[in-house]
């Protein structure tokens, strides 16, 4: 992680930050341009991508009037295209997996959010990486696909790597900037997770949870994907696996407790034991905006603390009987590089299966310790992003065959 800013940058010439946002029709994509609008004179948007949600993507751009747009097929981008014109932009519009990774890398940008979910999100992260770019790390997918690969990118690439999920946002403001100073410093680090809205549940019943009250988190708005995975706490498996790579940290040395409020979104425990924790409302615009403004801090529209008002601040254990998933991230770590790939790859199908009516809430864990310990990774599937991606598609393939052993 670069503390620097890259060299030889050119400083555009109207003295905004120019931002690319992969996916930003999802809530992390809504509330960065919620935070942008708050210092229109400070930052301008040049690119906006989305899947699926064109009618919300060309509201965006009629909005923001970006240069480029991406959408993932050509039909989309004809019709696009079509009503940007129709309403005098002249927004380009790209489309497919190359055109992210094409804007990610664009010169005419500085900055790039990475929001898109899933492993899709890895080959657009790792041209921003390669290309120098301030890059903002919403999308944990890809990093818990390529770690090391990924991390080698931003070296070599010399980019700006700023975490935006709240918890690792919360280790890296506890942090010295100095980079080099952190392995003196940190004894270890403790993720905060709220527990979900199963968390006074009893494990004996998960079997009938729908996907509507897995999606009903009791802190947190986010998409039905990301929700599943808070409620199952593959979320913070996966953070857990993030927080490795992120912070050059051996697996033991990422743990994780309950903490119901939200309110502690992770700490620092130091080698002399004193501990740093950041704080504040759980609102996603808070790590948005420090990752758009670092090392200085913008106002981000997220309420103040009231610590009068405040109930108070608990911590649990977080169970493996409740949480069965939440292993599985050191179990991973410890296993070939390339594991941790295995495990998100076997997740999402996992998760779209569930909220399709086509698996049991309380299998999702079972069906990705299942793919786990029956993928031998081959010795090199981890060295470049081909083998990855194919990695990645192999444990698809066992997944859904897994699952229809499970349906039997």
């Amino acid at each position: 992680m670069n503390a620097a800013a890259t060299p030889n940058r050119p400083t555009p010439a109207s003295g905004r930050l120019r931002v690319c946002i992969l996916g930003s029709t999802g809530s992390i994509g809504t509330s960065t341009l919620d935070v942008l609008a708050r210092h229109p004179d400070a930052y301008e948007v040049t690119t906006l991508t989305a899947h699926s949600r064109i009618d919300a993507l060309a509201a965006q751009c009629l909005a923001w009037r970006p240069r480029q747009a991406v959408v993932a097929r050509p039909e989309q981008a004809t019709d696009l295209q079509a009503r940007l014109r129709a309403a005098g932009l002249a927004t380009e519009v790209l489309h497919g997996a190359a055109a992210l990774e094409q804007v990610a890398a664009d010169p005419g940008t500085d900055a790039v959010m990475a929001a898109i979910v899933g492993a899709a999100g890895l080959p657009p992260c790792l041209a921003a990486a390669r290309a120098g770019k301030r890059l903002m790390l919403a999308n944990k997918e890809a990093i818990v696909l390529g770690g090391a690969l990924f991390m080698g990118a931003v070296k070599s690439g010399g980019a700006m790597l700023l975490p935006i999920d709240s918890e690792h946002s919360a280790i890296f403001q506890c942090l010295p900037e100095d980079r080099s100073a952190w392995a003196s410093r940190i004894d270890h680090i403790v993720l905060t997770a709220s527990g979900g809205p199963f968390r006074d549940r009893d494990p004996a019943t998960l079997h009938s949870v729908t996907p509507d009250q897995a999606c009903a988190h009791p802190n947190w708005v986010m998409g039905r994907k990301i929700s599943v995975d808070s409620a199952t706490m593959m979320n913070k498996a996966l953070e857990v696996i993030e927080a490795r790579w992120l912070f050059d940290l051996q697996p033991e040395q990422v743990r994780v407790v309950l903490h119901p409020q939200s309110i502690i979104h992770s700490m620092v425990v130091c080698r002399d034991n004193s501990v740093l924790a950041q704080l504040g409302t759980p609102d996603m615009r808070v790590p948005i905006a420090y990752g758009l403004s670092w090392p200085a801090r913008i106002e981000s529209g997220a309420a103040r603390l009231d610590f009068l008002g405040l109930k108070p601040l608990t911590f649990e254990t977080a169970d493996a009987h409740r949480y069965p998933a939440l292993p599985l991230a050191w179990q991973a770590l410890r296993a070939r590089e390339g594991s941790t790939a295995v495990l998100n790859a076997a997740n999402e199908v996992a998760v779209e299966a569930f909220l399709g009516g086509r698996l049991r809430y309380d299998r999702i864990a079972t069906l990705n310790a299942d793919v786990l310990a029956r993928l031998a990774v081959p010795e090199t599937a981890a060295a470049s992003v081909e083998g990855l991606l194919a990695l990645d598609q192999e444990a698809r393939a066992l997944a859904r065959q897994c699952l229809a052993e499970l349906s039997a």
